[in-house]
């Protein structure tokens, strides 16, 4: 027999590598799908990554991301503009391709990738908190949606994790970047895999403090929100470490 198939984006490095991993050691042959691969902020990136798939998809988390560091208008727009290319609309495209799939089996999950900064306006990083903002009201969205078609929708929001996505970003120089207090990638995937199996909403895979930190910025307005994380993602606030420690 044939073991049920994962599909997972950004599966190079970071969470996507540690989800990969994760579902294989649960079972699934899984296909992941790298930026060295495929352009998933592309519609032919997109559209070439869907017509590979040569069995159906059982598992879908649409992890693809990156992020930008930084005052927007003093930025590249180019790359601004492709990190809403990928982190948004390459995620709109393949979940609008494979979806229909899964509502016609009546039957799969999905894993989308957010994070905790989906909850609050981010300067130095305006248009990643942005993107992530989108990928939680759309997850949510979804699963609502498709509850009744037996296709389950789970959100991840990991806090700080220690991938390469700081050092890409440009924000080793930042409290953010820079700190060593950061998720183990492998520890979230466990999380979010283990989330995305019951059934759940949403999963938080931070650090106790911090799921305690995202409750309670529930409750403050978004001027508060805005400023305490400008304080930790303004550039030039601390050395940037010798070595990117970790991260890839």
């Amino acid at each position: 027999m044939e073991r049920n198939v994962a599909l997972v984006t950004g599966a190079d490095s970071g969470i996507g590598r540690e989800l990969a991993r994760v579902l294989a050691e649960r079972g699934f042959d899984v296909l992941g799908a790298s930026e060295r691969d495929y352009d998933l902020s592309t519609p032919d990136g997109v559209e070439a990554l869907h017509a590979s798939l040569d069995r159906p998809v059982d598992v879908l988390a649409l992890n693809a991301g990156v992020s930008e560091g930084g005052e927007f208008a003093a930025g590249d727009l180019h790359s601004q503009l492709e990190l809403i290319d990928l982190n948004v609309r390459g995620t709109v495209h393949l979940a609008g391709l494979i979806l229909p799939e899964m509502v016609a089996r009546r039957s799969g999950r999905v894993l989308l990738t957010s994070s905790m900064v989906a909850i609050m306006p981010g300067p130095f990083q305006a248009t990643y908190n942005a993107s992530k903002s989108f990928i939680q009201s759309f997850g949510l969205a979804l699963r609502e949606e498709l509850r009744p078609h037996g296709v389950s929708v789970t959100v991840l929001m990991p806090g700080p994790t220690a991938t390469g996505i700081f050092a890409r970003a440009g924000q080793l120089d930042t409290r953010l970047g820079a700190s060593s207090h950061k998720a183990d990638p492998a520890e979230v995937a466990d999380q979010a895999v283990d989330a995305l199996f019951a059934g759940r909403e949403r999963v938080v895979a931070a650090c106790a403090p911090l799921r305690v930190a995202t409750f309670v910025s529930g409750w403050l307005p978004d001027v508060v929100k805005a400023r305490l994380n400008a304080f930790v993602t303004r550039p030039g606030e601390v050395q940037p470490p010798t070595r990117d420690r970790v991260e890839d």
